[in-house]
């Protein structure tokens, strides 16, 4: 090797070493652990909002199919977090997809005006331990329906489901697994209520199996001897938070419509 070849070896080796030395090559290493160590940090669902329009996919993937972007500004709720560059969310409109954890995109943990929420009845100041609890149901809007959903996890819920979760970790209250054995909890450790004006913000509500959308259709039916198959958590002002088919969009606040009255069994509260 002639020593003008050595010379600019010599030169390629040294401006590597540089380079390294510096963190230019090591950049994407780092980033992604920087970035690993973000979405590390979020643990149950909680609110976010989006810092810069970002794709919402159908899988955390750049690989998989955009559903919508996501604008600057808006609220969403992180779900999960799906691998080191994903977030699990639900957008303001229910949607729920894949969006890039990237701090340039999403900031975890932060709100703002353009927070969507449905409209729930503001908090009476007698409603004292209840608020926890539906502040926790509340954080689950979006989450899908599924009959029969593993009581281990919270990725899905049907309606029974939903009620003992939202109450164990607010109130550390364990309430039984299915609705026909909440609403004999009730029963046996607070007082049945027939009559909806009678219920309080945070009441359990217990329905039978739709018949019809008209009062005609449950008249003559002795409701006492009537199985339980839903149960809702009142909000007051005419509003539950529950969540009862895939269709519908899993957890969500409706208004007690006719259906919803015409079926009503009894309710009660868990926090008195």
């Amino acid at each position: 090797m002639n020593p003008f070849t050595k010379q600019l070896l010599a030169a390629l080796l040294l401006s590597t070493a540089v380079c390294a030395s510096s963190g230019e090559l090591g950049a994407r290493p780092v980033r992604a652990a920087e970035n690993s160590a973000a979405v590390s940090a979020v643990s149950g669902p909680q609110p976010a909002v989006i810092r810069s329009t970002v794709r919402l996919r159908t899988a955390p993937s750049v690989n998989s199919e955009v559903l919508s972007y996501l604008k600057e500004g808006e609220q969403v709720m992180i779900l999960e977090k799906s691998n080191a560059y994903f977030y699990k969310v639900r957008s303001k409109d229910g949607v729920i997809g894949y969006c890039s954890s990237q701090e340039k995109y999403i900031a975890p943990g932060a709100s703002g005006a353009a927070a969507p929420s449905p409209a729930v009845p503001a908090a009476s100041p007698a409603a004292g331990g209840i608020e926890p609890v539906i502040a926790r149901g509340m954080s689950y809007l979006g989450t899908p329906y599924e009959f029969g959903s593993s009581r281990s996890d919270v990725s899905t819920f049907d309606c029974s489901d939903f009620v003992r979760q939202i109450y164990l970790e607010a109130a550390n209250i364990k309430l039984p697994a299915d609705s026909r054995q909440q609403g004999n909890w009730i029963k046996t450790n607070s007082s049945a209520v027939t009559d909806i004006s009678g219920l309080k913000r945070g009441d359990l509500m217990f329905f039978m199996s739709y018949k019809g959308s008209s009062a005609a259709a449950y008249a003559g039916i002795d409701k006492s001897a009537q199985t339980i198959t839903h149960v809702a958590l009142y909000l007051g002002d005419g509003q539950i938070l529950h969540t009862y088919s895939v269709s519908s969009g899993g957890v969500r606040v409706d208004k007690l419509s006719a259906s919803w009255t015409n079926r009503f069994l009894f309710g009660g509260s868990v926090i008195r």
